[in-house]
């Protein structure tokens, strides 16, 4: 009853048409304007931050703004960060057929990516990091990585040489409100070791 309240509340006070509660993992909920396919919800950013803040809505309820990805799969708050540092083993299979919701970063510098990196990972050079990730700044993320922007609710894998400059981008991540990230602790180097058979 609160949900469909809320959604009353929020269709009559915004200029994109009724909205609809999905129901989402944990008890939390997504506006979606009614009518409009889950993919097409990525490419009307500026619609559904509008949905998010309609002030009519109560407190308690999430709603997703930029990167709600065509499976129509929220991960719930952390609990991707709650598994804690990933290996070798979970990391390879999500290299070979990656989820929409998913960023490998490579925090290494760029002489060193020269030696290679994981499939399927991006490149923020640590020394970038603090501006890349800052939740205030970002304006030209995409122009400056050829990628967008993790959203706050995505999951992250970061990766560095041997996990220490990685364990600080995602200290600092955290800090700015992305919740569900990762620490590849054996890095580049346990991924050269492992793709060679271990030795």
């Amino acid at each position: 009853m609160l949900a469909s309240r809320a959604a009353r509340n929020c269709a009559s006070s915004t200029r994109f048409g009724a909205a609809q509660l999905v129901a989402i993992p944990r008890g939390a909920a997504i506006a979606k304007p009614q009518g409009m396919s889950t993919s097409a919800i990525t490419t009307h950013t500026s619609q559904s931050q509008h949905l998010r803040s309609c002030s009519a809505a109560p407190k308690g309820l999430a709603y997703r703004s930029s990167a709600f990805h065509s499976s129509g799969v929220l991960s719930s708050k952390g609990a991707w960060a709650a598994k804690g540092p990933i290996s070798y083993e979970e990391l390879k299979p999500l290299t070979q057929a990656p989820p929409l919701d998913l960023t490998i970063i490579d925090v290494r510098e760029p002489d060193e990516v020269q030696a290679g990196i994981i499939p399927s990972a991006v490149s923020v050079p640590l020394s970038q990091f603090n501006d890349a990730f800052d939740s205030n700044k970002g304006a030209d993320f995409r122009k400056q990585y050829a990628f967008d922007r993790p959203a706050f609710d995505d999951k992250l894998v970061f990766y560095c040489r041997s996990g220490k400059r990685s364990q600080q981008a995602l200290e600092f991540a955290q800090k700015n409100g992305w919740n569900n990230v990762r620490n590849y602790t054996g890095s580049w180097l346990d991924w050269v070791k492992q793709e060679e058979g271990g030795k």
